[in-house]
């Protein structure tokens, strides 16, 4: 098949040649830093006829290792408009400009047509249980800055996320989605409907692709609420360090951090109600202790910062292998499994929880299994610590004023004190348990974190890892939890 017979067929290897070198340029696209040694097509369907023309496209990356696989909407048009140019991909043999299609409004109404039919086309299938459909005359906007999803807003009401890099089998945000919706859960938006694919390299397993959700317009996120409170708190400090503490602050946040803590604890509630649960034994909790101490040491090798901590450290993890030993019965359920402040949404009415995918670089099997909460919990507790020093880190200080003043390092520490104590008082008084009751678990999956952002930060931010490295002396030192 040749370019000049089949001058939009986007399977030709002038089309392969592109998407190779505007691959490794996309947010969303995982395998950065890794050499790339194949791109290969395992499914392309022509959806949108004519000029411009929209190609559903699934590709195969090969690294070396296992292949990833990533899903594209490619547009094709003889002339390309200002308003697309952004999307450019390249040029096509015969002049054609070829294009990332989900910023193109004019075909992504496909999208929401196919919704409201509940279509199969090809091997593309669309779902929608429940009586909502979207507006099919409604413009699709592209939104965010998501690392691994790219999410369209149709109209006032719904948004879809479209998943870039697909794993065979039922997507965790779609399955842990339509379990809390079952549940009468108002602490998530609302799921409307569903498109997947048999999946072409694992058997046809069916695979979902993307999502339709209810939009919460009135929302904001939970880390850019957090963050203008500790602006607001740095802002009224003098130079001296004599201005107010974070509760004497109009943007004090530790009663919006009591409300997230209480709509985590119903999330987690009606997740054990909907999905599979168990208990963790001696052999679970040795397992996870063990796991967690591979990486440890691997972060120790990695980071020569780490190392003076890593006997105390461990700790933490023998102390788990302890209450296994001693029968201390450790539930374990579905949870979030990515949880942060830029996971939650604020609305004018409640606290929102997004995103149940889990960390998309962990195996599908993996995010499906079951965890205790304190994981959740433990994640979130990191998360105010980040909000509380994002000022600080980075080599800028405060405002650029190169390095933080020992007053503004206190306040910082106050902040992320107050918050983590009003979330875990928030949790116990809306769950059936009070994380610090469960101290052993509570640091051994706070530690777990902590070693985890050491590695991502050296990698990725070495300027910012004094905020990681702040709780490993904590951590290491036994602090006491705040409670």
């Amino acid at each position: 098949m040749t370019d000049s017979t089949r001058p939009h067929d986007p399977t030709a290897s002038a089309v392969i040649a592109l998407l190779r070198d505007w691959l490794p340029q996309q947010r969303w696209f995982a395998g950065k830093g890794r050499p790339l040694r194949g791109v290969g097509v395992v499914h392309s369907l022509e959806v949108v006829s004519g000029d411009p023309a929209l190609h559903h496209m699934l590709l195969r990356v090969d690294h070396g290792g296992a292949p990833e696989h990533y899903q594209l909407l490619l547009g094709v048009r003889a002339g390309l408009p200002d308003r697309l140019t952004h999307a450019l991909i390249g040029r096509l043999p015969n002049g054609s400009s070829l294009y990332d299609g989900v910023h193109d409004a004019e075909l992504t109404r496909w999208l929401p047509e196919r919704f409201v039919a509940a279509d199969t086309v090809g091997a593309l299938a669309f779902h929608r249980p429940g009586a909502q459909a979207p507006d099919p005359e409604h413009v699709g906007l592209v939104i965010g800055a998501e690392q691994s999803n790219t999410s369209i807003i149709f109209g006032d009401d719904v948004i879809l996320k479209l998943f870039r890099r697909v794993v065979p089998g039922v997507n965790p945000d779609l399955e842990v989605s339509l379990a809390l919706a079952g549940a009468g859960s108002r602490r998530i938006p609302a799921p409307i409907a569903w498109f997947d694919m048999p999946f072409p390299d694992a058997d046809g397993e069916p695979t979902t692709l993307g999502m339709l959700q209810e939009y919460l317009r009135t929302g904001t996120d939970g880390w850019e609420l957090a963050k203008t409170s500790v602006r607001d708190l740095y802002a009224g400090q003098e130079v001296r360090g004599a201005g107010p503490h974070a509760h004497e602050t109009g943007g004090d946040f530790a009663g919006e951090s009591f409300r997230l803590g209480a709509a985590t604890a119903e999330v987690h509630a009606d997740l054990a109600r909907s999905l599979p649960t168990t208990v963790a034994g001696e052999p679970e909790l040795a397992a996870i202790a063990d796991d967690m101490e591979r990486r440890l040491h691997a972060a120790a090798e990695a980071v020569p910062d780490l190392a003076p901590f890593t006997d105390r450290l461990r700790e933490a993890y023998r102390d788990l292998r302890t209450l296994g030993r001693d029968g201390h019965p450790v539930p374990l359920q579905r949870i979030h499994g990515d949880f942060h402040l830029g996971q939650v949404m604020r609305t004018a009415t409640r606290w929102v929880l997004l995103d149940f995918e889990g960390e998309p670089a962990r195996p599908l099997r993996e995010r499906r299994s079951l965890h205790s909460p304190l994981r959740d919990i433990a994640a979130m507790l990191r998360s105010f610590d980040y909000a509380a020093r994002h000022l600080l880190a980075g080599g800028g200080g405060f405002w650029g004023r190169g390095t933080p003043a020992p007053h503004l390092v206190r306040r910082a520490e106050e902040w992320a004190t107050r918050n983590r104590e009003a979330f875990c008082a928030g949790y116990a008084d809306a769950g059936s348990f009070d994380p610090h009751s469960e101290p052993v678990l509570l640091r051994a999956f706070e530690t777990d974190k902590a070693v985890y952002e050491v590695m991502y930060e050296s990698g990725n931010r070495p300027s910012w890892l004094p905020v990681p490295m702040s709780a490993i002396r904590r951590l290491a030192e036994r602090a006491p939890l705040p409670h």
